[in-house]
């Protein structure tokens, strides 16, 4: 992310990795499940919004006069009267939230259940029809929906029932995904609010099979995740990777690793921004510094993990280019921070 303006005061800290650093190697911080933070939606019920439609049914007793839903019983020696149910044509609840029922007016619909609606339909036409029963119909719902797009075979805005569709549900409706299981980052966006989780842990981990919400946007991501590798690399590119992720050794191989004659392998930086130490803190700019000509470094770099929008930049010579570096840095990557001090350390 871009720096803002709590990072104004931000001081960038250069730490040189070595091969007793390994027991302090921390991986990147995971999203949670989304059973812990988007496991309580309830199923959608029998709730109205606008956009809906209905369908209106109503009974009178005999004799019926309102509607004309009554029929006399025809057989020799009978004198009974049946009631024919009235079907009203479809209605649409309107912008003002409300469909209107003849005798009855405008009833209120949007964000009542369709029990709600009879019983204040059967209140309005009481005194007017005799004995009314009403019965309403949702016929198609156009509220309460979700989203599929990304890298699924059809993109789609699927329809929720009250029986509750499950997120694996809306992605075999959609389809199915287009990458591999493992290598496939599921997205679901409720209200203001993104989570990410790994497919191939959704379908292992039943509870995170979720109840999915009204509105819900649910993106399948391929290789979500990226760096930017700049200087005398193989290739100077925005490479992504997986959301289980990758890490520097891998990411060396990635673009090519060093250039021949050109990089000098103790010149090897990666620029971060770490998260803030307490929530709603300023994140802090790292630069971490790799030795490449030390063995012992190379396997560190199999457990230093790469963090999404990392940074690495290679040098020709590691104490000028350094300098070079961390003035760029000052001047474009962080334009509103002031380098008040470089720490080192061993």
């Amino acid at each position: 992310m871009p720096a803002g303006p709590t990072d104004a005061a931000a001081s960038i800290k250069i730490v040189q990795l070595s091969a007793d650093m390994a027991s302090q190697l921390q991986r990147p911080p995971s999203w949670p499940a989304f059973a812990d933070v988007l496991g309580d939606a309830q199923p959608i019920g029998a709730a109205v919004g606008t956009g809906d439609a209905l369908e209106v049914t109503i009974w009178e007793a005999p004799p019926a006069t309102l509607f004309g839903g009554a029929a006399a019983d025809t057989r020799i020696g009978s004198a009974i009267s049946t009631s024919r149910p009235s079907t009203l044509p479809e209605m649409l609840v309107g912008p003002d939230g409300a469909i209107n029922v003849p005798f009855a007016g405008l009833v209120p619909a949007s964000g009542r259940t369709l029990r709600e609606i009879e019983g204040e339909i059967v209140r309005r036409l009481r005194g007017r029809a005799n004995a009314p029963q009403v019965l309403v119909r949702l016929v198609r719902n156009d509220t309460a929906t979700v989203t599929v797009v990304g890298d699924v075979n059809q993109s789609a805005r699927l329809p929720l029932s009250p029986r509750g569709e499950r997120l694996l549900d809306v992605l075999a409706q959609a389809g199915g995904v287009k990458p591999p299981v493992n290598l496939t980052t599921i997205q679901v966006t409720r209200g203001a609010n993104s989570y990410r989780m790994i497919l191939s842990d959704i379908i292992e981990r039943t509870e995170n099979n979720i109840l999915l919400s009204r509105n819900d946007v649910v993106t399948v991501l391929y290789q979500p995740y990226s760096f930017t590798v700049l200087g005398a690399a193989g290739r100077n590119d925005e490479i992504r990777f997986e959301a289980f992720g990758i890490t520097l050794s891998q990411a060396l191989g990635r673009f090519g690793g060093l250039q021949d004659g050109r990089a000098n392998p103790r010149g090897v930086f990666l620029f971060r921004w770490e998260a803030p130490t307490v929530p709603g803190g300023p994140r802090t700019p790292v630069i971490y510094s790799f030795d490449l000509k030390d063995p012992a470094v190379f396997f560190l770099a199999q457990q230093f993990r790469m963090n999404d929008r990392d940074l690495i930049y290679i040098t020709n010579a590691p104490v000028s280019e350094l300098q070079r570096f961390v003035g760029i840095v000052s001047q474009t990557l962080l334009p509103i921070a002031t380098v008040t001090t470089v720490i080192q350390q061993n």
